[in-house]
């Protein structure tokens, strides 16, 4: 059975996922298509392109750290970043939770983009500046984080790329939907810890048992 992957351009301040008990925005907002799952996460701040699945073997290869999946991030920072602190980002910097892997980062014009609502919060006399990114790691908000390492503060922050695709075509808050490649069970390494200790409710347990003998 062929895969359902769906392209979505993210809103600003719309979850990724699909219920919220805080009565958040949320994908079930703007996609109703039963039994697809996001492939990674976009924080609720940040915009752009969210890759959903119902194929778990994708997911789990856009996810899986090993698998380095690069992605292209559109970023509008504080101020105007000179070749030191570009160069600091390519090389990597060293966060709170490790160094980060090489990255390319390039100034960029600023891109013909939607407005967001509401916009970002511009001082008076400090310029912004917009970068192009490109990491291959996932770890929470890094992005954000590597600017702020070298003095310039994330204002808005668009997810462009995933591996080959692309937001081009796709409005804000609109998706696109294709087919995958065919669905595979996952293997016992691609499954998590709870997938693999799940047991089946027809999967007999092993044990003492007693039986009675006839008299």
């Amino acid at each position: 059975m062929k895969s359902t992957i769906i392209l979505f351009n993210k809103p600003f301040m719309v979850l990724s996922q699909f219920t919220d008990g805080d009565g958040r925005k949320t994908l079930k907002d703007y996609i109703d298509i039963p039994q697809v799952y996001a492939a990674g996460r976009l924080d609720r701040d940040s915009e752009g392109l969210l890759v959903l699945t119902n194929n778990g073997v994708l997911q789990h290869k856009l996810t899986d750290p090993k698998a380095k999946t690069s992605k292209t991030y559109w970023v509008q920072v504080e101020g105007s970043v000179d070749d030191a602190a570009i160069a600091a980002l390519c090389e990597g910097v060293t966060l709170k939770d490790g160094p980060t892997l090489p990255a390319r980062v390039s100034r960029m014009s600023a891109p013909d983009v939607w407005p967001r609502t509401p916009p970002i919060r511009e001082r008076a006399n400090i310029p912004t500046t917009w970068l192009n990114i490109t990491i291959t790691e996932g770890r929470n908000r890094q992005v954000r984080r590597m600017t702020a390492h070298v003095g310039h503060p994330t204002l808005r922050l668009i997810r462009y790329r995933v591996g080959n695709w692309t937001l081009d075509g796709i409005a804000n808050g609109e998706y696109t939907s294709m087919d995958g490649p065919d669905i595979k069970p996952l293997t016992k390494q691609q499954k998590t810890p709870q997938q693999r200790h799940k047991q089946s409710p027809f999967k007999k347990v092993r044990g003492n048992h007693s039986r009675k003998k006839n008299t």
